[in-house]
């Protein structure tokens, strides 16, 4: 997989070749065939693999026995944080998910890859509302959104390396907070 995500990182997705992949892994192209139909197969498990690591990546930072309030600025901090330490892996998994199609060719599958991430904030969300430190609201809505903000973020900062990534999600945490909390 890191040689799928520094060529993507390299080339682009479109330019991204398995030929190049298979030289940059050391290994024969036969042999990235025999493990993957093609290369939207191979972009497909780069993804997923990828998306894995960076959310476990995120999760092991985190004290998972504090108020929900704290581990979602803990965790904005963590993902910003990324933009420095895995920038490739994000740079790659954002190239790859915006243009891998389906298999028709429809739509990328960009919410697809989001699923176990959003089942893991939905059930982070339902805890701060059982404990009573967020309010009522639709908890796929606010995954959906509240990961939308990551993307954004991490996007925005890619594309501003002079923006501190700890001020920009302490901001983010303050707006998304905003609305998630109970009201006295």
């Amino acid at each position: 997989m890191v040689a799928a995500i520094q060529e993507v990182v390299d080339r682009g997705y479109e330019g991204a070749s398995l030929t190049r992949i298979a030289q940059r892994a050391d290994v024969a192209k036969g042999l990235v065939w025999h493990y993957f139909a093609g290369k939207d197969d191979l972009m497909a498990a780069t993804a997923k693999a990828t998306m894995e690591t960076l959310r476990e990546h995120i999760v092991d930072a985190l004290d998972l026995d504090r108020p929900v309030p704290d581990i979602i600025r803990a965790a904005l901090r963590e993902a910003a944080s990324q933009i420095r330490t895995r920038r490739n892996e994000l740079v790659a998994l954002n190239r790859i998910i915006h243009n891998l199609r389906r298999p028709d060719g429809g739509e990328p599958v960009t919410a697809d890859f989001y699923e176990e991430t959003y089942r893991g904030q939905e059930e982070l969300f339902r805890r701060g509302q059982a404990e009573g430190s967020l309010g009522a609201f639709d908890t796929r809505v606010m995954a959906v959104t509240y990961q939308g903000s990551i993307d954004i973020m991490l996007a925005y900062l890619e594309e501003h390396p002079d923006v501190d990534p700890c001020d920009y999600a302490a901001e983010l945490a303050a707006i998304l907070l905003g609305g998630m909390q109970a009201r006295s």
